[in-house]
């Protein structure tokens, strides 16, 4: 089932409307929010975990970085990726889409660089700079256990956002990118005409 977003009128701020879920689609959101509450507020590798199969699988594709089996993504989890949130890190919801024993979400996420991030930054020390992307999470399951999880998301917005990459005449933007998911005021097709 697909969770479609209102169309606002232009300058409006775009905003997820509640999709009404069958039971089974209900079991793989409730399984969801339980997996995120212990991520982002048990902050507990254990829970996390208990939220997965025996044999899951965790793919951050822009850094290649995760867990396959049990006990990888537990070490994720406990060493890399809990302990390396930083504290004003926010999940903003734009859209939730399930069905066929997949969840989709659609978020931007908001944080200032205060910490190491092994997760996304690997080898990246801090560098105290705001940061906003739009980030896609995909996630299987197998029941009402999360098979695996692959994230996605712009590694070239992150590093322009923390002046590691400039732009100059490459063919990529900073936070406007996660913006325009909630904002129709940002401006789309700038690179396009820049580039004519």
């Amino acid at each position: 089932m697909q969770s479609p977003l209102p169309r606002p009128a232009k300058g409006g701020t775009v905003l997820p409307r509640q999709p009404v879920l069958t039971v089974d689609e209900q079991k793989l959101n409730d399984v969801w929010n339980e997996h995120l509450r212990a991520e982002f507020n048990a902050h507990s590798a254990d829970e996390t975990v208990a939220t997965m199969v025996a044999n899951p699988l965790i793919n951050e594709v822009p850094v290649m970085i995760g867990g396959d089996g049990k006990e990888e993504v537990y070490r994720f989890y406990a060493k890399y990726f809990l302990p390396k949130i930083p504290p004003d890190f926010e999940i903003v919801p734009v859209s939730r889409t399930i069905g066929q024993g997949r969840l989709v979400d659609e978020v931007v996420i908001r944080f200032t660089h205060t910490i190491s991030m092994d997760w996304m930054l690997p080898g990246i020390q801090p560098t105290g700079k705001r940061v906003e992307v739009a980030f896609v999470v995909v996630v299987q399951f197998d029941g009402d256990k999360m098979v695996h999880e692959h994230l996605f998301w712009d590694q070239a917005s992150v590093l322009v956002q923390l002046g590691l990459l400039e732009p100059g005449d490459l063919p990529v933007v900073g936070a406007d990118g996660a913006r325009s998911l909630l904002d129709r005021n940002i401006r789309l097709n700038a690179l396009i005409d820049r580039a004519n």
